[in-house]
């Protein structure tokens, strides 16, 4: 069965985005940015909401990115070759191809998604997520700590359930990001 993986940029203190929305302390250096493509290269299918949908559907709708850099180009060819999920109830229509919108989250369509998938699954969004730890479905988190405090904002991840983890890998990036991949325990 595939693995569903939470993946997520994370500030010291635990936050995705600051009090104000913004990320823009999540920009990767080149080494990360290599490392997260690595990372996303094997997964088969995206499941993301509204918000994490709209931010990475550039990589399909802006030529212009992916025309930047080798690395860029790579990251580009992978997102728009991948299939997309969508969670949203305000969200019209999609704009990127091999992307399906579902109106609600469910739990079993989820676990039938990973028994059908020939490779992984990633999850984005903590909201998203959130709801996934709580059907028990996330087999993995692959955090990407920034050196960063932001004092507040979305929490990386919303839970009240006590969940065990077991430390998988860790990685120490030149500008100070820090990767931690962990197993979920259940």
């Amino acid at each position: 069965m595939a693995q569903l993986i939470y993946v997520a940029n994370v500030s010291l203190d635990g936050y995705v985005e600051d009090a104000d929305g913004r990320f823009d302390w999540t920009q990767p250096s080149e080494e990360v940015f290599a490392f997260l493509t690595d990372l996303v290269r094997p997964l088969g299918t995206y499941l993301n909401g509204r918000r994490m949908y709209e931010t990475m559907a550039v990589w399909e709708t802006d030529p212009s990115l992916g025309a930047q850099s080798a690395l860029f180009g790579d990251f580009a060819a992978h997102w728009q070759a991948a299939d997309k999920v969508v969670y949203s109830t305000t969200l019209s229509e999609v704009m990127t191809s091999n992307t399906r919108l579902e109106r609600r989250f469910d739990p079993d369509a989820i676990r039938a998604m990973k028994a059908a998938a020939s490779s992984d699954l990633s999850i984005a969004g903590p909201t998203l997520a959130a709801q996934a730890f709580k059907a028990g479905l996330i087999d993995e988190c692959q955090l990407l700590i920034h050196p960063v405090l932001i004092g507040g904002g979305k929490p990386a991840i919303l839970t009240e359930d006590r969940l065990e983890l077991e430390l998988l890998d860790e990685h120490r990036f030149a500008d100070g990001v820090v990767s931690l991949r962990y197993a979920v325990g259940r």
